[in-house]
């Protein structure tokens, strides 16, 4: 059991763990494989679409996510409840998404298309209007983007969200007005928000 959560928590460790480190106590992960399993089948699918819709890059995303359980299993944290185990970890995923965007970004050519999809109009519709929205919220600041899909696309409250981003209860309220006001003048802008 051990043997599997330090591969998880530490793929670059060789796969030949001495037997002493099964018998070490779990609690040096703070979970067992089972209590993880739960976890992060509970929150990895919405974690992944934070992430997604933060950083606008599904590769990023699995890339973040990975990096996420690996920096939640390795914290020395003793959370009172899943709820403080999942404000956590949505935590340590804003902390990487901040850190993708200090980093200097490196150029990436664009993949050739092998052939069109076809699409009905509502398809097509829907298609158009996600990818305006996407290109509105990448023009937000990551604090921005963050702040609207925790409330909006993952329904938290206040105080999930300051918890989440590290700020006080109080400026929430405010910081959202201002970045969906924010988002409605990109929108607008592009011609979208008529």
């Amino acid at each position: 059991m051990t043997r599997r959560l330090l591969s998880i928590a530490f793929p670059f460790v060789d796969a030949a763990v001495p037997d002493e480190v099964d018998r070490a106590p779990d609690d040096a992960l703070q979970m067992d494989e089972e209590t993880f399993r739960g976890f992060y089948s509970r929150t990895a699918t919405m974690l992944w679409a934070y992430l997604t819709r933060a950083t606008g890059d599904p590769s990023a995303a699995d890339d973040l996510l990975q990096e996420t359980y690996y920096r939640f299993l390795r914290a020395r944290v003793d959370f009172e409840n899943d709820a403080h185990r999942r404000r956590y970890i949505f935590r340590i995923a804003t902390n990487l998404v901040n850190d993708r965007y200090r980093r200097p970004r490196v150029e990436q050519t664009p993949l050739p298309d092998d052939g069109e999809i076809e699409a009905n109009g509502n398809l097509a519709a829907e298609t158009v209007q996600r990818t305006d929205l996407q290109r509105a919220m990448a023009l937000l600041k990551p604090r921005e983007r963050a702040m609207l899909w925790l409330a909006y696309g993952q329904g938290s409250t206040h105080e999930e969200i300051a918890g989440t981003l590290g700020l006080r209860t109080g400026s929430i309220k405010p910081m959202l007005f201002r970045a969906r006001k924010k988002l409605a003048q990109i929108l607008t802008g592009l011609g979208i928000g008529n």
